[in-house]
């Protein structure tokens, strides 16, 4: 398995929540922070985004955007518009969200059309995913380089189309493509970007490093230290570490602490597993010493983030 897909391997959403909005100039909203990412493609006109304070981006049609920690955001026909906040504008519409349907309208002033697609793949702990957190605010796919890929252009389209549907199993179809879009786009986003860009990514592009990142993901129980890890990738351990704080930014061992946590939070999260469990793993020798490592990253011990998660799945689940 390549590096890429190994890291990639654990990553599956924990759901999506898709929606049609077909915009008439002028028009503009304010959509409020979510905990996942933000997917936008749109046909026939051109649109204008702002993430939190950034200036403005043009976006143009077949250009596909990713808000990869699901950021508060600006989207407009034009730069001058009069923005209104999205969830209002919903209620006004007289419509009732609901995550287990795609959201469909039309609003605007009337004047050139822009029929957008939307998903926001849904992620337990998002702001701490090792893979989300390394990349910008705003990733922007230009059509022609989505073009460049049938497959890319041909998922886009399932996508679509499963997203709207509705039939029998669409959310389950809908969020595995949308997994797979994610993945192009991160591929496109590696190749064509600068290493000081890239964050611990980086770390991706180097074959040793890749590998012993790989190796942390692959056996995260693994009593791993600088000198084993140096050791499988042929390494000194000076040279290990070195290279790899220089293009991780930060240590073999940190990485692997907040990789095994990131493993517990999920591991906890599905409820199958107790503590203990838990804390083998992800490689601790006793329940003592993950809770201290678990509420050092969570900010709570693990029973308390267990109460927090069965909260969450009773206020979201349908009723």
């Amino acid at each position: 398995m390549d590096v890429l897909s190994e890291i990639l391997d654990g990553m599956r959403s924990d759901g999506i929540v898709t929606g049609r909005f077909t915009l008439s100039a002028p028009w503009g909203f304010v959509k409020d922070p979510v905990n996942g990412a933000n997917f936008r493609i749109a046909t026939d006109n051109p649109f204008w985004i702002s993430v939190r304070d950034a200036p403005p981006v043009l976006i143009q049609p077949g250009d596909l955007i990713l808000l990869p920690h699901g950021d508060e955001h600006k989207m407009m026909s034009s730069v001058d518009v009069r923005l209104h906040h999205f969830d209002l504008m919903v209620m006004e519409l007289g419509i009732i969200p609901d995550i287990t349907r795609p959201l469909a309208f039309c609003a605007g002033g009337g004047g050139a059309v822009t029929d957008m697609y939307t998903g926001i793949l849904l992620f337990r702990e998002a702001r701490r995913n090792a893979v989300l957190s390394a990349l910008p605010d705003l990733i922007h796919i230009r059509a022609e380089e989505i073009n460049v890929s049938s497959w890319f252009t041909s998922t886009l389209k399932c996508f679509v189309e499963e997203s709207m549907s509705c039939q029998i199993g669409w959310n389950f179809a809908a969020a595995r493509l949308a997994d797979l879009l994610l993945l192009h786009v991160l591929r496109i986003y590696l190749q064509r970007s600068e290493d000081s860009d890239l964050g611990w990514l980086r770390g991706l592009r180097d074959p040793k490093i890749g590998d012993s990142l790989m190796l942390m993901h692959r056996q995260p129980q693994r009593d791993w230290t600088v000198s084993t890890l140096a050791s499988e990738v042929a390494m000194s351990r000076s040279r290990f570490d070195a290279r790899f704080r220089e293009l991780v930014g930060e240590s073999p061992i940190s990485f692997l602490t907040t990789h095994r946590m990131h493993l517990a939070s999920e591991y906890l999260a599905a409820g199958n597993c107790r503590i203990g469990e838990v804390a083998d793993k992800v490689g601790y020798a006793s329940e003592k010493s993950f809770t201290r490592a678990f509420r050092r990253w969570a900010g709570v011990p693990p029973r308390t983030y267990l109460r927090q998660q069965d909260k969450t799945r009773q206020a979201t689940a349908p009723h």
